[in-house]
Protein backbone atom coordinates (compact mmCIF):
# COMPACT_ATOMS: atom_id res chain seq x y z
CA UNK A 1 0.00 0.00 0.00
CA UNK A 2 1.54 3.49 -1.23
CA UNK A 3 1.89 6.47 1.79
CA UNK A 4 -0.92 8.01 -0.29
CA UNK A 5 -3.30 5.10 0.12
CA UNK A 6 -2.53 4.26 3.49
CA UNK A 7 -3.60 8.11 4.25
CA UNK A 8 -6.45 7.77 2.74
CA UNK A 9 -7.09 4.14 4.12
CA UNK A 10 -7.04 5.98 7.81
CA UNK A 11 -8.68 9.08 7.05
CA UNK A 12 -11.57 6.69 5.19
CA UNK A 13 -11.50 4.26 9.09
CA UNK A 14 -11.24 7.30 11.20
CA UNK A 15 -14.52 9.13 9.22
CA UNK A 16 -16.26 5.62 9.40
CA UNK A 17 -15.97 4.73 12.91
CA UNK A 18 -16.61 8.61 14.20
CA UNK A 19 -20.04 8.29 13.18
CA UNK A 20 -21.76 5.09 15.13
CA UNK A 21 -19.02 5.92 18.28
CA UNK A 22 -20.97 9.75 18.13
CA UNK A 23 -24.14 7.97 18.23
CA UNK A 24 -23.28 5.67 20.98
CA UNK A 25 -22.18 8.23 23.29
CA UNK A 26 -24.80 10.87 22.98
CA UNK A 27 -27.24 8.74 23.52
CA UNK A 28 -25.64 6.85 26.36
CA UNK A 29 -25.20 9.81 28.11
CA UNK A 30 -28.96 11.22 27.13
CA UNK A 31 -30.41 8.38 28.93
CA UNK A 32 -27.70 9.05 32.14
CA UNK A 33 -28.33 12.43 32.62
CA UNK A 34 -32.59 12.30 31.66
CA UNK A 35 -33.23 8.72 32.82
CA UNK A 36 -36.03 9.95 35.46
CA UNK A 37 -37.59 12.07 32.63
CA UNK A 38 -37.62 9.52 29.76
CA UNK A 39 -41.02 7.52 29.07
CA UNK A 40 -40.27 4.29 28.69
CA UNK A 41 -40.73 4.43 24.71
CA UNK A 42 -38.08 6.88 24.22
CA UNK A 43 -35.92 4.34 26.43
CA UNK A 44 -36.40 1.59 23.97
CA UNK A 45 -36.08 3.40 21.02
CA UNK A 46 -32.30 5.39 22.46
CA UNK A 47 -31.12 1.63 23.55
CA UNK A 48 -32.46 0.58 19.57
CA UNK A 49 -30.11 3.00 18.30
CA UNK A 50 -27.22 2.18 20.54
CA UNK A 51 -27.46 -1.81 19.86
CA UNK A 52 -27.78 -0.66 15.55
CA UNK A 53 -24.46 1.63 15.99
CA UNK A 54 -22.97 -0.69 17.97
CA UNK A 55 -23.85 -3.82 15.58
CA UNK A 56 -22.56 -1.43 12.62
CA UNK A 57 -19.17 -0.73 14.85
CA UNK A 58 -18.38 -3.88 15.13
CA UNK A 59 -19.49 -4.75 11.37
CA UNK A 60 -16.97 -1.80 10.11
CA UNK A 61 -14.01 -3.39 12.72
CA UNK A 62 -14.73 -6.67 11.21
CA UNK A 63 -14.81 -5.30 7.14
CA UNK A 64 -11.27 -3.15 8.21
CA UNK A 65 -9.69 -6.46 9.53
CA UNK A 66 -10.29 -8.46 6.67
CA UNK A 67 -8.88 -5.17 4.40
CA UNK A 68 -5.64 -5.17 6.31
CA UNK A 69 -5.66 -9.44 5.84
CA UNK A 70 -6.36 -9.39 2.20
CA UNK A 71 -3.29 -6.22 1.28
CA UNK A 72 -0.95 -8.11 3.49
CA UNK A 73 -1.72 -11.14 1.54
CA UNK A 74 -1.29 -12.96 4.98
CA UNK A 75 -5.10 -15.23 5.26
CA UNK A 76 -4.80 -18.65 4.59
CA UNK A 77 -7.66 -20.34 3.56
CA UNK A 78 -8.67 -23.74 4.70
CA UNK A 79 -10.39 -25.90 2.07
CA UNK A 80 -13.24 -28.65 2.72
CA UNK A 81 -15.89 -30.12 0.61
CA UNK A 82 -19.41 -27.66 1.24
CA UNK A 83 -22.50 -28.40 0.54
CA UNK A 84 -24.15 -24.84 -0.10
CA UNK A 85 -27.45 -25.64 1.09
CA UNK A 86 -27.45 -25.78 5.24
CA UNK A 87 -24.72 -21.73 5.07
CA UNK A 88 -27.26 -20.39 2.75
CA UNK A 89 -30.24 -21.27 4.99
CA UNK A 90 -27.87 -20.35 8.06
CA UNK A 91 -27.37 -16.93 6.68
CA UNK A 92 -31.11 -16.62 5.57
CA UNK A 93 -32.17 -16.71 8.97
CA UNK A 94 -29.48 -14.32 10.37
CA UNK A 95 -30.10 -11.88 7.97
CA UNK A 96 -34.08 -12.54 8.03
CA UNK A 97 -34.31 -11.59 12.00
CA UNK A 98 -32.39 -7.67 10.85
CA UNK A 99 -34.68 -7.09 7.55
CA UNK A 100 -38.29 -8.50 8.73
CA UNK A 101 -39.76 -6.70 6.19
CA UNK A 102 -38.44 -8.43 3.32
CA UNK A 103 -39.49 -12.10 2.28
CA UNK A 104 -36.68 -14.35 1.57
CA UNK A 105 -37.09 -17.20 -1.33
CA UNK A 106 -34.58 -20.16 -1.13
CA UNK A 107 -34.27 -22.46 -4.07
CA UNK A 108 -31.37 -24.58 -3.98
CA UNK A 109 -31.54 -27.75 -6.48
CA UNK A 110 -31.29 -31.06 -4.44
CA UNK A 111 -28.84 -32.36 -7.15
CA UNK A 112 -26.64 -29.14 -6.80
CA UNK A 113 -23.22 -30.34 -6.43
CA UNK A 114 -20.50 -30.02 -3.58
CA UNK A 115 -18.04 -27.07 -3.60
CA UNK A 116 -14.75 -26.95 -2.46
CA UNK A 117 -14.04 -23.84 -0.77
CA UNK A 118 -12.97 -22.41 2.74
CA UNK A 119 -16.62 -22.54 4.76
CA UNK A 120 -16.09 -19.54 6.87
CA UNK A 121 -15.27 -17.36 3.93
CA UNK A 122 -17.62 -18.79 1.40
CA UNK A 123 -20.62 -17.83 4.81
CA UNK A 124 -19.15 -14.60 4.55
CA UNK A 125 -19.75 -14.19 1.02
CA UNK A 126 -22.73 -15.45 1.60
CA UNK A 127 -24.00 -12.88 4.74
CA UNK A 128 -22.08 -10.15 2.69
CA UNK A 129 -24.38 -10.60 -0.40
CA UNK A 130 -27.63 -11.52 0.98
CA UNK A 131 -27.49 -8.49 3.61
CA UNK A 132 -26.09 -6.36 1.00
CA UNK A 133 -29.39 -7.03 -1.13
CA UNK A 134 -31.98 -6.56 1.94
CA UNK A 135 -29.88 -3.63 2.41
CA UNK A 136 -30.36 -1.87 -0.27
CA UNK A 137 -33.81 -2.81 -1.91
CA UNK A 138 -37.39 -1.58 -1.27
CA UNK A 139 -39.14 -2.47 2.17
CA UNK A 140 -41.70 -5.32 1.86
CA UNK A 141 -40.12 -6.78 -1.23
CA UNK A 142 -38.49 -10.11 -1.92
CA UNK A 143 -34.85 -11.68 -2.18
CA UNK A 144 -34.15 -14.11 -4.13
CA UNK A 145 -31.20 -16.97 -3.69
CA UNK A 146 -30.98 -19.89 -5.94
CA UNK A 147 -28.72 -21.90 -7.65
CA UNK A 148 -27.73 -23.67 -11.29
CA UNK A 149 -25.70 -25.79 -12.76
CA UNK A 150 -25.05 -28.21 -15.49
CA UNK A 151 -23.94 -31.71 -15.48
CA UNK A 152 -20.96 -30.56 -17.98
CA UNK A 153 -20.59 -27.38 -16.27
CA UNK A 154 -17.35 -26.70 -13.97
CA UNK A 155 -19.34 -24.29 -11.92
CA UNK A 156 -22.17 -23.87 -9.46
CA UNK A 157 -23.94 -20.30 -9.64
CA UNK A 158 -25.54 -18.83 -6.73
CA UNK A 159 -27.85 -15.79 -7.60
CA UNK A 160 -28.83 -13.44 -4.99
CA UNK A 161 -31.40 -11.22 -6.11
CA UNK A 162 -33.27 -8.12 -5.05
CA UNK A 163 -36.05 -5.80 -6.35
CA UNK A 164 -34.85 -1.54 -6.07
CA UNK A 165 -33.57 1.03 -7.64
CA UNK A 166 -31.16 -0.85 -9.19
CA UNK A 167 -27.54 -0.34 -10.35
CA UNK A 168 -26.45 1.87 -13.83
CA UNK A 169 -24.13 -0.67 -15.85
CA UNK A 170 -21.11 2.04 -15.96
CA UNK A 171 -20.98 1.17 -11.86
CA UNK A 172 -21.23 -2.34 -12.39
CA UNK A 173 -17.34 -2.57 -12.04
CA UNK A 174 -16.75 0.70 -9.55
CA UNK A 175 -19.23 -1.13 -7.18
CA UNK A 176 -16.78 -3.51 -5.90
CA UNK A 177 -14.27 -0.73 -5.28
CA UNK A 178 -12.80 -0.09 -2.23
CA UNK A 179 -14.99 2.55 -0.05
CA UNK A 180 -17.34 3.14 -3.40
CA UNK A 181 -21.16 3.66 -2.71
CA UNK A 182 -23.25 4.26 -5.34
CA UNK A 183 -25.47 7.86 -4.71
CA UNK A 184 -28.91 7.77 -5.21
CA UNK A 185 -31.90 8.45 -2.96
CA UNK A 186 -31.91 4.32 -1.47
CA UNK A 187 -28.28 4.59 -0.83
CA UNK A 188 -28.30 7.65 1.09
CA UNK A 189 -30.51 6.15 3.65
CA UNK A 190 -27.72 3.54 4.60
CA UNK A 191 -25.35 3.62 6.01
CA UNK A 192 -22.26 1.73 4.89
CA UNK A 193 -18.44 1.77 4.49
CA UNK A 194 -18.41 0.73 0.91
CA UNK A 195 -16.54 -2.15 2.01
CA UNK A 196 -18.32 -5.30 1.63
CA UNK A 197 -18.26 -5.68 -1.87
CA UNK A 198 -14.81 -4.84 -2.42
CA UNK A 199 -14.15 -7.46 0.04
CA UNK A 200 -16.51 -10.30 -1.05
CA UNK A 201 -15.24 -9.83 -4.78
CA UNK A 202 -11.46 -10.20 -3.62
CA UNK A 203 -12.49 -13.61 -1.18
CA UNK A 204 -14.62 -15.07 -4.09
CA UNK A 205 -11.71 -15.06 -6.85
CA UNK A 206 -8.86 -15.88 -3.72
CA UNK A 207 -11.24 -19.27 -3.69
CA UNK A 208 -10.65 -19.22 -7.76
CA UNK A 209 -14.57 -17.95 -7.39
CA UNK A 210 -16.14 -15.63 -10.05
CA UNK A 211 -18.34 -12.87 -8.95
CA UNK A 212 -20.47 -10.27 -11.40
CA UNK A 213 -23.61 -8.12 -11.13
CA UNK A 214 -26.49 -7.00 -13.88
CA UNK A 215 -29.37 -4.78 -13.27
CA UNK A 216 -32.87 -4.80 -15.75
CA UNK A 217 -35.72 -3.04 -15.67
CA UNK A 218 -38.84 -4.76 -14.21
CA UNK A 219 -41.39 -1.82 -14.30
CA UNK A 220 -41.65 1.54 -14.16
CA UNK A 221 -38.24 3.01 -11.82
CA UNK A 222 -38.07 -0.73 -10.24
CA UNK A 223 -35.47 -2.56 -10.78
CA UNK A 224 -33.95 -6.28 -10.79
CA UNK A 225 -30.34 -6.46 -9.55
CA UNK A 226 -28.92 -10.12 -9.68
CA UNK A 227 -25.03 -10.67 -8.02
CA UNK A 228 -23.99 -14.01 -8.97
CA UNK A 229 -20.79 -15.90 -7.74
CA UNK A 230 -19.62 -19.28 -9.59
CA UNK A 231 -17.32 -21.89 -7.82
CA UNK A 232 -15.56 -24.38 -9.32
CA UNK A 233 -17.01 -28.06 -9.24
CA UNK A 234 -14.15 -30.76 -9.80
CA UNK A 235 -13.12 -33.65 -7.54
CA UNK A 236 -11.55 -33.20 -4.14
CA UNK A 237 -8.65 -34.75 -5.51
CA UNK A 238 -8.19 -32.39 -8.42
CA UNK A 239 -8.88 -29.44 -6.31
CA UNK A 240 -6.44 -30.34 -3.58
CA UNK A 241 -3.38 -30.72 -6.18
CA UNK A 242 -4.89 -27.27 -7.56
CA UNK A 243 -4.83 -25.81 -3.90
CA UNK A 244 -0.94 -26.89 -3.65
CA UNK A 245 -0.12 -24.87 -6.43
CA UNK A 246 -0.27 -21.55 -4.68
Amino acid sequence: MSEQSYEDFISTVSHELRTPLTSIRGFSQTMLSSWDKLDDESKKKFLKIIEEQSNRLISLVENMLSVTKLQAAKEILVYKETDIRPIINSVVSIVKNQYQHHAFEINISSKTPTILVDRDKFQQVMMNLIENAAKYSFENSTIKIKSGFCENCEFVSIKVIDTGIGIEEANYEKIFNKFSRIDNPLTRKVQGSGLGLYITKNIVEKMHGEISVSSSKVEGETYETIFEVKFPVCNVETQARERCKQ
